[in-house]
């Protein structure tokens, strides 16, 4: 598939089945995963308004004990609600591979940011075309890591 193909395939259809088949697979299958090879995880924040648990399916690149996130919105002009979420309340948890940890979200500086996009194009090139699509909004990373 190109990257467009693929993005858009991943934006509309594939992550609407990931969140039942990681539920009856208590969280260790997702169809995302196993077609694309990319690492899924439930990301759970504390939304920003309603001070409640929210939960989205995300793909979580591992960086030894952390993980990677892209708050790319699939290529929207607008930062994804988790994004907004984690901003406000850092602390989230993760669920993946049938666990749950706790974790502390930290937007990735100028100066760290390019490695770390570097690393999340090198799981899924299509970040370019989401990139594109984005309208010049700077995509955020984002890395999270083990709370102590």
């Amino acid at each position: 598939m190109t990257d467009f193909i693929s993005s858009r395939f991943l934006a509309r259809f594939l992550h609407h089945i990931d969140g039942a088949v990681l539920q009856w697979s208590n969280g260790r299958v997702s169809p995302t995963t196993m077609l694309s090879g990319l690492p899924v995880i439930t990301l759970i924040t504390t939304g920003a308004k309603s001070g409640k648990p929210r939960s989205v399916l995300l793909a979580g690149y591992p960086e030894g004990e952390d993980f990677i996130l892209v708050a790319s919105s699939f290529g929207s002009p607008n930062y994804p609600a988790w994004y907004h979420n984690l901003c406000a309340y850092p602390q989230v948890q993760v669920s993946t591979n049938g666990e749950i940890r706790t974790y502390e979200a930290k937007i990735v500086e100028e100066r760290e940011r390019e490695r770390y996009w570097q690393l999340a194009l090198e799981y899924y090139p299509g970040y370019r075309a989401y990139e594109k699509r984005s309208g010049g909004r700077e995509i955020p990373i984002v890395l999270l890591k083990p709370a102590s």
